[in-house]
């Protein structure tokens, strides 16, 4: 099933993805009313159905049905203005976790040793269709990661490595916007490290969506294509089997530090094709293949990126420049 989050009026409502339509659970129970008061409350937020989702599921099922026999509570995706699928609490981070990614920039200690860890919050995130916003008073550097993106949905902590696929609810498209010339800093000597906090928490640096899709229609998470364009040139091409660290084994790790609850998610790092690949200023190092265009620069106003995953979707933002 595909979870999205779409803008009635002045509200946000949870809708079901069905072929070109999203399904409103709570407009096919005003045409006819078949949910129970707590499958009601948990359709009113993304997060609450993520939490409820064991004894929802079965209402959403229903309310797929109800709607393709019928017609109610449907509105065309062409029709609709999506929103980002979920506001997530915390985002936990991880960087440096493809080989190839690792072999096109300046390393960092950590790199290839261990997840790089860092954190976003709600506040960076932005939907579908949102602008990204291109701020010169903060970087002139401004660059896209496609990334998987994993949405927890049973809690836990210390979760070991053979059981963390069981607290994945699903799997989102992340962009994960970067001010370069804040995160990667030359030392007098030639060498770099890195600063993530000012190069990778700011508005608009988390686009997310178009939708969560849920566990059981991704059956092996590192068998998944990734791919992302700027301008419809190919930047990144490459599969999740190329991850260094498996969506478990990041589970299990940010586990160690934090009880993971439903509606958190984590980010999985990114394959070669940024833009810092191309930037010998800032230890990047051309490493693309399989018809990848390397890019000219970093983004910039008008810039329309486009990062796809396999099964999940399609996201897209233009950048914009802050006034």
């Amino acid at each position: 099933m595909k979870i999205v989050s779409f803008q009635i009026e002045d509200a946000l409502r949870v809708g079901l993805l069905d072929g070109h339509s999203i399904v409103d659970p709570l407009a096919v129970h005003a045409a006819e009313p078949f949910l129970t008061p707590h499958a009601q409350r948990a359709l009113t937020d993304s997060t609450a159905l993520i939490a409820a989702w064991d004894t929802v599921r079965p209402s959403c099922e229903e309310a797929l049905s109800r709607s393709r026999a019928s017609g109610a509570g449907r509105v065309l995706t062409s029709d609709a203005v999506l929103a980002a699928p979920l506001r997530p609490s915390t985002i936990l981070c991880s960087g440096s976790n493809y080989h190839s990614h690792n072999q096109e920039k300046a390393a960092s200690d950590v790199s290839g040793k261990e997840p790089e860890f860092f954190i976003k919050t709600s506040d960076c995130v932005i939907g579908p269709g949102q602008p990204i916003v291109h701020d010169r008073r903060l970087t002139s550097k401004l660059d896209g990661e496609a990334e998987l993106a994993i949405v927890i949905g049973k809690p836990g902590r210390h979760i070991p490595v053979e059981r963390a696929l069981e607290h994945v609810f699903g799997y989102t498209v992340v962009n994960d916007v970067t001010a370069r010339d804040r995160q990667v800093r030359r030392r007098a000597d030639g060498s770099h490290w890195y600063e993530l906090g000012r190069g990778k928490v700011f508005d608009t640096s988390a686009p997310l969506g178009p939708c969560i899709t849920t566990r059981d229609e991704v059956p092996d998470p590192q068998n998944l294509m990734l791919r992302s364009w700027v301008n419809g040139e190919l930047r990144q091409i490459s599969s999740t089997s190329q991850m260094i660290w498996s969506v478990a084994e990041l589970i299990h790790t940010f586990s160690l530090n934090l009880t993971l609850r439903p509606g958190m998610v984590i980010i999985t790092g990114t394959p070669s094709g940024t833009a810092w690949s191309t930037d010998r200023e800032l230890g990047g190092k051309w490493s693309g293949h399989s018809g990848m265009v390397p890019a000219r620069g970093y983004l910039e106003p008008g810039d329309l990126v486009v990062c796809e995953i396999e099964n999940i979707g399609r996201l897209e933002n233009r950048v914009i420049t802050l006034d």
